[in-house]
């Protein structure tokens, strides 16, 4: 096996074409179903080809892939080197490509961060609300007079006639993004006054009485900055898949 990823290694430059293979490694890797990940990882090394690394970034992510592959002594890490037939060069570049995605992402999107952040925000604010579902009209307006009345509390009557999930939590949803809930609910729930209990509302096949219990606004910190690059990330990576070829696609 040595004698193929040598080749590999010798004929790889980034490009996303199993042509640059040697023919016997090209059963080997179907057979396995491994075509897909190779094209897949091909795409990310044409991109990140130009990202360079300073010598303190390097020794760093050297040393932390030592310590990972329990390389302690010089002899071992020639050893490891020649088991996978790799050079010094391709051995950094190996240890530095995690560190050069980053880089590849900061450079092609960090910029953009702010505005993105702001024309998407909405979708990133969380909500916590209450809520209890009933197939049944009657049965919600009885709950909703109990609660409005004092004679049980909203958690109290989640837990015993709720019909979903929110049963098990005492009606409490949440904290969720809006982004993530359906548009006509999320919608919902924005035009609701925190802390006030609304009258039974028709959704969908059911009744529902619901309370928005808090409001968390999104912030653009390190989290979310690390966020919305790596889903810039992902939405460039599935455009580069929609330019490969028809056999490759089939592969992926």
């Amino acid at each position: 096996m040595n004698k193929a990823l040598q080749q590999i290694s010798d004929v790889y430059d980034g490009h996303s074409c199993i042509s640059v293979l040697p023919k016997e490694i090209i059963p080997f890797l179907a057979s396995y179903n491994l075509i897909g990940q190779l094209l897949s990882q091909s795409i990310i090394e044409s991109a990140i080809a130009p990202i360079t690394c300073t010598q303190a970034e390097t020794s760093h992510a050297l040393e932390q892939f030592y310590q990972h592959w329990d390389l302690t002594s010089e002899q071992k890490i020639q050893d490891w080197c020649s088991r996978y037939c790799l050079t010094q060069e391709q051995l950094e570049l190996f240890a530095t490509r995690k560190l050069r995605v980053e880089k590849f992402k900061q450079i092609t999107w960090g910029h953009q961060l702010e505005s993105y952040f702001i024309k998407y925000k909405k979708h990133f604010d969380k909500v916590i609300y209450s809520l209890i579902r009933t197939e049944n009209r009657e049965t919600a307006n009885e709950l909703f007079f109990r609660i409005t009345e004092g004679e049980q509390s909203f958690a109290e009557l989640a837990r015993e006639y709720s019909q979903g999930t929110e049963a098990d939590t005492g009606g409490i949803v949440g904290p969720v993004e809006l982004g993530t809930i359906t548009p006509n609910f999320a919608q919902l729930l924005c035009t609701r006054q925190v802390g006030i209990v609304q009258p039974p509302i028709p959704f969908g096949e059911s009744w529902i009485i619901l309370r928005v219990e808090k409001f968390i606004t999104a912030q653009l910190d390190n989290f979310m900055r690390q966020r919305l690059l790596q889903e810039n990330f992902e939405t460039w990576f599935k455009q580069q898949v929609n330019q490969l070829s028809p056999e490759e696609k089939t592969w992926m």
